[in-house]
């Protein structure tokens, strides 16, 4: 994965920041709360929803275990279209194919349909380097480039933002990237919508070359697929010359029977829409100068930790997703850290069990996320394809606390303490009653590293006047 957001504190750091602004979590919590009731009641219009469910997990997992074949299919179908696959070992191979191909073609600039893929790699920084523009064109996007911001969600990048901040971003900042704001701009949405499509539409009409991400692959014909609701993708990847497509190898379908299912679940779990108001297809290239689509296609397909996440039996179903971002929001943490604390485009429940394994687990941010969840289980609840966050998370868990590191000695000599107390009820018993016969003098907080931690945010139990076991044989014996 990018080191873009590398260098960035551990979660509990970057959250504690986060949680105490007051304007962030109000954002967020209008946005989370008015898009989570909307997505409650679009599921529930269908009365198949739970079969739906288990389709898509069925799907998606017989097409991992199968990956390799599907891939080649893939390829084979690509090809037999007119385009040029390239695979893609990690995020510097892949921006250098991408920026390769744009010098190639003798332009520098380029327009973009949001992608997560290309935000995980990276690519607008590689781009720049290089001395290529690279121009976001949805909304949200358009808004987190133009703020010199990060997305802070998957599906609403800028949710973070409300209309009057996002106002004051298109009046300082359009002017110096194109089309400047009309003057009086003020926050209401229509404006604001106003403001972007005529700035955009410089961008649409000049482009040459422009790059997409890709929600599914069909591998029986090669046809990829983006799902949007504003329009900027078809137009994106209908006007230039050259299209490049990004996209990370997980994104398959074997048929067009398979895409069905996720046509009726994404919409709904993400936007609460019965279906996405634009779903573009496209396959190859196109050979007629009159009909609408790019002369020249080519699909990076990207790796980047997914084949090391295949490999693990608990966490492989993060590849599963379809990234709708329903899991974000319903979170409790994620409603009041925000995106930033997680460090990588892939922020909440998802982000927590998917960038420790594209990314690895040495660094102190990939480290701590495992740890940021309460174990709810509403983000197993909304998914759509049924990935047990809850599971993975505790498996991560357990992986960081293994490989050893700050305050997980600490962790590991208090398990291996409690396992021998269990295992000897006599000691535990003893222990049950000097802790009932001591209890007001029980601090509030534990001293000490590690335990200090864990008490700074939660109150110690109450111990009770008499050990359970002592209670039972009184009353039940």
């Amino acid at each position: 994965m990018s080191g873009t957001y590398l260098g960035m504190p551990s979660f509990p750091k970057a959250a504690h920041e986060a949680v105490g602004n007051t304007t962030l979590r109000a954002n967020l919590k209008h946005a989370t709360h008015t898009i989570r009731d909307k997505r409650a009641k679009a599921v529930a219009e269908l009365d198949d929803w739970a079969l739906l469910r288990e389709a898509g997990k069925q799907i998606k997992d017989h097409t991992l275990r199968h990956l390799d074949t599907y891939l080649v299919q893939l390829e084979e179908a690509v090809t037999a279209a007119g385009g040029v696959v390239h695979w893609a070992a990690d995020a510097d191979e892949a921006n250098r194919i991408v920026t390769r191909l744009v010098k190639e073609t003798g332009e520098s600039e380029v327009v973009k349909v949001k992608s997560m893929a290309t935000q995980e790699i990276g690519l607008n920084e590689a781009l720049e380097e290089a001395g290529i523009a690279a121009y976001e064109t949805d909304l949200a996007e358009l808004i987190v480039q133009l703020g010199h911001d990060r997305p802070s969600h998957i599906l609403v990048p800028a949710i973070h933002r409300n209309r009057g901040e996002i106002r004051d971003i298109f009046a300082q900042e359009m002017g110096a990237w194109g089309r400047p704001a009309p003057e009086g701009l003020t926050d209401t949405p229509a404006e604001l919508a106003e403001a972007a499509r005529l700035h955009l539409r410089e961008k649409f009409l000049r482009a040459k070359v422009g790059i997409s991400g890709a929600n599914f692959m069909v591998a029986e014909t090669g046809t990829l697929v983006v799902v949007e609701s504003e329009g900027n993708g078809r137009m994106c990847l209908t006007l230039p010359e050259t299209l490049i497509s990004v996209v990370g190898i997980e994104k398959i379908v074997p048929t067009w029977r398979d895409l069905e299912v996720f046509l009726q679940t994404l919409p709904r779990s993400s936007t609460a829409e019965r279906m996405n108001p634009y779903t573009s297809m496209w396959t190859g290239t196109s050979d007629a100068e009159t009909a609408d689509g790019p002369r020249a296609f080519h699909l990076v397909l990207l790796d980047n930790g997914r084949t090391d996440t295949l490999a693990d039996e608990v966490g492989r179903q993060a590849l599963r997703c379809i990234r709708c971002s329903a899991c974000l929001n319903v979170c409790p943490v994620y409603e009041r850290a925000g995106g930033h604390a997680y460090g990588s485009v892939y922020p909440g429940p998802i982000g927590a069990i998917l960038s420790p394994q594209l990314r690895g687990t040495t660094s102190e941010i990939d480290a701590s996320l495992p740890y940021a969840s309460s174990l709810c289980g509403a983000c197993y609840e909304v998914c759509p394809v049924a990935i047990d966050i809850p599971e993975v998370l505790v498996h991560l868990r357990e992986k960081v606390a293994d490989q050893g590191g700050k305050g997980h000695r600490l962790e590991k000599a208090a398990v291996k303490a409690a396992g021998w107390v269990l295992d000897h009820p006599g000691a535990l018993a003893a222990g049950e009653r000097v802790a009932a016969k001591t209890r007001k003098l029980h601090p509030k907080k534990l001293p000490g590293p590690g335990a200090g931690q864990w008490t700074n945010s939660r109150d110690l139990p109450e111990m009770p006047a008499e050990p359970f076991r002592d209670w039972w044989k009184k009353n039940r014996t």
